[in-house]
């Protein structure tokens, strides 16, 4: 049995610039650990395939699309692909989710998500 506990997994560098760990990966599925501290988020963007968001801490804002919603613990989100969606922390406290994109994106679609993401910041 393999256990993982999300406070020893290292942070992966990425362009939201948030706490963002790595908690499974292989080639059907792919975790992340989000903590979005007061005031942080996400850049909004969009995958090339589907995720949801679990939240496992606090109070947050999703956007998914033209819709935004304030979420809390214990609550599941579904994010079609290809569809813009981002995550809000505007409250004082943590705000810690878990993201599950499957199936997993392939190398050249992670590129290119991030790329999208560095050529907004460029044109704002």
């Amino acid at each position: 049995m393999k256990t993982i506990n999300y406070k020893e997994a290292t942070t992966t560098k990425n362009p939201h610039d948030v706490d963002a760990r790595k908690l499974h990966d292989n080639e059907n599925v792919q975790v992340v650990h989000i903590s979005l501290k007061a005031g942080e988020s996400l850049k909004k963007h969009a995958t090339a395939v589907d995720v949801f968001f679990y939240v496992l801490e606090g109070e947050g804002i999703v956007e998914i699309g033209d819709e935004k919603q304030k979420v809390t613990k214990d609550i599941l989100i579904v994010s079609p692909k290809n569809i813009p969606h981002c995550l809000y922390n505007e409250s004082n406290a943590d705000f810690r989710v878990l993201v599950v994109k499957t199936p997993k994106p392939s190398e050249d679609q992670n590129k290119q998500a991030i790329q999208n993401i560095l050529n907004s910041q460029s044109s704002k």
